[in-house]
């Protein structure tokens, strides 16, 4: 018997047989003790559910490093009759996987686009303020934002918000950016972060707790094939055309930068892989 075709089959079967599977109504993961002076990680996510899916660093962060992990909802999605329940299903998955969750506005900010940034200043200068207190206030050593040209208006929109916000602060704000991708990928990441299996399993069930998403379209399902493919393309795109995958089965890619005196620096030359066994705190330095 062909071997792939086994393959295949099987991937097929646990594709079928997930959409089966519950949704939400699971125990809490496990989680570290957080000191309250710990350093602080923000996550800035367009929609809920976006904070477990580029969740891998900032979960490694949690529990490897015992990092204060705080999930900002940016919006509450477009619908605004859903709005009310996604923040109930957001509570819930940050419950479960272990994150902080701050609001933005009672339904989460509304027109969060380019084009609102360019059509309508006064709206788009509140919305940066909103964005500019909490980082104010919060003082993250990381802070995870969608890259630039991430498809999506309301992650491209994101891109442009945070970063208004941090050109709005005192020049002498300074925090590592972790720029993410979902919907389209980066042309230039320089980090890739190895997913254990547990993580993986981790951060599907809190999807899930994403109940009128995952219904509509079951990508919680879909992430273990993303984080395969993550691998296929960070292997070369980070350790260099022609390069030797690492021995990762799962991860997550990302563009590591430092913003320091009103800009975007690189935080390092070149690429790095980060095995599972590794402390991420100390791609952060001090």
């Amino acid at each position: 018997m062909n071997p792939y075709d086994q393959l295949a089959t099987e991937y097929a079967r646990f594709a079928r047989e997930g959409r089966s599977y519950p949704l939400g109504r699971f125990p809490r993961c496990p989680r570290p003790q957080v000191a309250l002076d710990a350093p602080k990680v923000v996550i800035f996510s367009p929609h809920p559910d976006d904070e477990v899916i580029v969740g891998g660093l900032a979960l490694r962060l949690l529990r490897k490093s015992s990092w204060n992990v705080v999930n900002v909802a940016v919006t509450q999605g477009s619908d605004q009759e859903r709005q009310a329940e996604r923040l109930a299903e957001l509570k819930a998955c940050c419950d479960c996987i272990g994150f902080g969750l701050l609001q933005t506005a009672p339904n989460g900010l509304e027109r969060v686009t380019a084009e609102t940034r360019d059509a309508d200043p006064a709206r788009w200068a509140a919305s940066v303020k909103v964005i500019a207190d909490i980082l104010n206030q919060h003082r993250p050593r990381v802070v995870f934002l969608p890259h630039a040209d991430d498809w999506n208006s309301t992650h491209i929109g994101t891109h442009f918000l945070v970063m208004d916000a941090l050109r709005s602060l005192p020049a002498d704000f300074a925090c590592y950016a972790v720029e993410t991708e979902f919907w389209r990928p980066m042309d230039s990441p320089n980090l890739m972060v190895e997913v254990s299996l547990q993580e993986l399993a981790d951060l599907m069930t809190a999807l899930t707790f994403h109940v009128g998403e995952v219904r509509r379209n079951p990508y919680h399902l879909s992430l273990p094939a993303w984080m395969v493919d993550n691998v296929r393309r960070g292997s070369e795109l980070i350790g260099g055309q022609g390069a030797a995958a690492p021995e990762f089965t799962f991860a997550t890619l990302y563009r590591l930068c430092k913003w320091s005196n009103g800009n975007l620096e690189k935080a390092y030359q070149g690429g790095k892989f980060l095995s599972s066994r590794e402390n991420p705190a100390g791609l952060f330095g001090r």
